[in-house]
């Protein structure tokens, strides 16, 4: 008998995925029935916290809560645009002066080239999962069909977090950037001082909650109409990038390559910190790649995805990190590293020009593009996400909804256009910085743990072989990630020396080992039947490698961010999620005996 006849209908699923239960059974129907779901909250964690989707009942059952389907609308250029959009915005115009002052020097290149690698794997693991099961939950749905339904919650609900706060700061900036374009350098003009309020939210930015809510009003209406405006404002962007790129070839020095402005106390050479100062950088560099995850989540909405996203996702990667290593180069030639503006280092450079101010406007201009390009990818990938996790019966299922007319998840993005338009009316720029890109990268380390896992643990209906294969697979998992950590330690933490060197060669080489050894030892349960990672299990093991690095570069204060929203994301998973998803389970359940029940009866006549 086909399992697809006994789902429930839409219709039916959409009311049971929000909590609401066949009959009044919801958990949420009345207070004393929630005190009872409360008292068995042990109970209905043990069930649902480690329950694990399949990829057939992530694109049936579980996208048919939406109503509507997504329309299959988006070629590989449209992902290669909306890549290029989202990874080319305001950031690469602050982190490249940051990471050369301060840590690469004219090396920088070499960094952006390191931060590319990192991000081409990351991106390969995002493929096989995108191409395998196209749906729009990105890494939620890959983290629940592979580790269950509660990693999957943590992990989205930090991930929602990140988007709409690094949204509100984008949002920020663009009034700064903009004002630079038109030759007002303080942002402070564009923006209304409100008495009475604490330092950091006293100004109301007017300028960033119209942006936001005009791409809302435009993501909300088509996504391919969304699609065709980026790629105007992405090739615009692009044509600003190439502009600067041959602005500071013509205008630069070969000379500034190896030739600080005060050698008596920077050092020289094209190297100034050594191999650390290139790790350092790239660490602080790979902020600029973020952005190509959100391409993931158009999955659903691609005509073939098989050939469409491992195009559109790996050759944006590819094409981005050729454009930054270019900027990179013409910006170490325009100045020594050791006087380049660490906050607006393209336009600092060409402001104190004779007659080349010019050029800083023209800057700003092209900044203010990239933001609206990288506004509109993060907020298609952010709703897509809320909507998905909404499907999954964790969230209320309104979230989920696809509006017939424009095959698009209005509800999700509605809501989270209007509250980021809400802490990007008040909250400062920096506030907001402080609480971003932790959580990216962990997604980015749970993805490439998750695609090792699917290709050595057993098919989802071979029990046997998922046990059999599950405990060396997570055994090596944890073991590799572990050698990473340490190695990142003794990078961060140990003093130069020649001890140092050998605990990292050491780290190094138990690291290669360990996954050699596993690849001899674990043989693979499945193999991917279109598309998937080459070279299994060394490129996901480096991404993990890297991913452990780079975590290890952040500050103290994205750790407490992290596990404040962690720990929050927990209190509302055990006070609501799991008694809505139990409910979920149930009244699916239901819905299929009592299909089955009119099957066989049917059957009997």
């Amino acid at each position: 008998m086909d399992k697809g006849a006994l789902m429930p209908s839409p219709d039916e699923t959409c009311c049971v995925g929000g909590g609401g239960g066949a009959g009044g059974s919801s958990s949420f129907s009345s207070l004393r029935a929630y005190g009872r779901a409360l008292a068995q909250t042990p109970r209905r964690l043990a069930a649902r916290a480690c329950a694990a989707a399949s990829p057939g009942e992530e694109m049936s059952r579980v996208r048919a809560r939406s109503g509507a389907d997504m329309a299959r609308a988006l070629r590989w250029p449209d992902l290669v645009g909306l890549g290029l959009g989202g990874m080319v915005g305001a950031g690469v115009f602050v982190t490249t002066g940051r990471a050369t002052r301060l840590y690469a020097g004219p090396a920088v290149v070499v960094s952006y080239a390191i931060a590319g690698l990192c991000a081409l794997l990351s991106a390969f693991c995002y493929t096989e999962f995108a191409v395998d099961m196209p749906v729009a939950g990105g890494a939620f749905s890959y983290l629940r069909v592979t580790f269950g339904e509660l990693a999957a919650f943590l992990t989205g609900a930090n991930l929602i977090m990140e988007y709409v706060f690094s949204n509100a700061a984008v949002a920020r900036s663009f009034t700064a950037y903009l004002g630079t374009a038109v030759g007002v350098d303080a942002p402070s003009k564009w923006r209304i001082a409100v008495p009475g309020l604490p330092k950091g939210f006293n100004e109301v930015d007017l300028v960033a909650v119209g942006v936001i809510l005009l791409i809302t009003v435009c993501i909300c209406y088509s996504t391919k109409e969304s699609s065709s405006v980026n790629m105007v404002l992405t090739a615009v962007h692009v044509l600003f990038i190439l502009f600067v790129i041959v602005m500071g070839f013509w205008r630069g020095d070969t000379r500034n390559l190896t030739r600080p402005a005060d050698p008596e106390h920077n050092p020289g050479g094209f190297f100034p910190h050594g191999a650390a100062g290139v790790f350092n950088g790239a660490a602080m560099v790979y902020l600029s790649y973020i952005g190509y995850d959100a391409v993931s989540t158009m999955a659903e909405e691609v005509e073939r995805p098989s050939r469409d996203i491992p195009i559109g996702v790996s050759g944006s990667v590819v094409l981005v990190t050729l454009l930054y290593c270019l900027m990179a180069a013409s910006m170490s030639m325009l100045l020594p590293y050791d006087v380049i503006d660490t906050e607006a280092p393209f336009s600092g450079a060409f402001k104190g020009s004779s007659g080349w101010g010019w050029v800083s406007n023209v800057i700003g201009a092209g900044a203010s593009l990239g933001i609206l390009t990288s506004l509109m990818v993060a907020m298609l990938g952010q709703a897509r996400y809320l909507c998905v996790i909404g499907r999954s019966g964790v969230m209320p299922a309104w979230l989920a909804r696809v509006h017939p007319r424009t095959a698009t998840p209005v509800n999700a993005s509605a809501f989270l256009g209007v509250f980021t338009a809400a802490l990007a009316l008040f909250t400062e720029l920096d506030i907001l910085l402080n609480l971003v890109c932790i959580g990216t990268l962990f997604v980015f380390y749970m993805v490439a743990n998750a695609v090792v896992y699917r290709r050595y643990v057993g098919a989802d209906d071979d029990e046997e072989g998922r046990r059999r294969g599950a405990v060396p697979t997570l055994a090596f998992l944890l073991a590799f990630s572990l050698v990473a950590l340490c190695f990142t330690l003794v990078w961060k933490l140990a003093p130069r020396g020649g001890a140092r060197t050998g605990l990292l060669v050491a780290c190094g080489a138990a690291a290669a080992a360990a996954v050699a050894a596993f690849r001899a030892l674990v043989p693979q349960a499945r193999r991917p039947e279109l598309w998937g990672v080459p070279a299994m299990p060394w490129v996901p093991a480096a991404s993990v490698f890297l991913n452990v690095f780079l975590l290890g570069s952040l500050d103290r204060p994205s750790y407490v961010r992290f596990g404040f929203f962690t720990a929050a994301a927990a209190l509302v998973y055990v006070l609501y999620s799991v008694h809505a998803s139990y409910d979920a389970d149930e009244g699916a359940a239901a819905a299929a005996l009592d299909g089955a029940k009119v099957l066989d009866e049917d059957c009997k006549v």
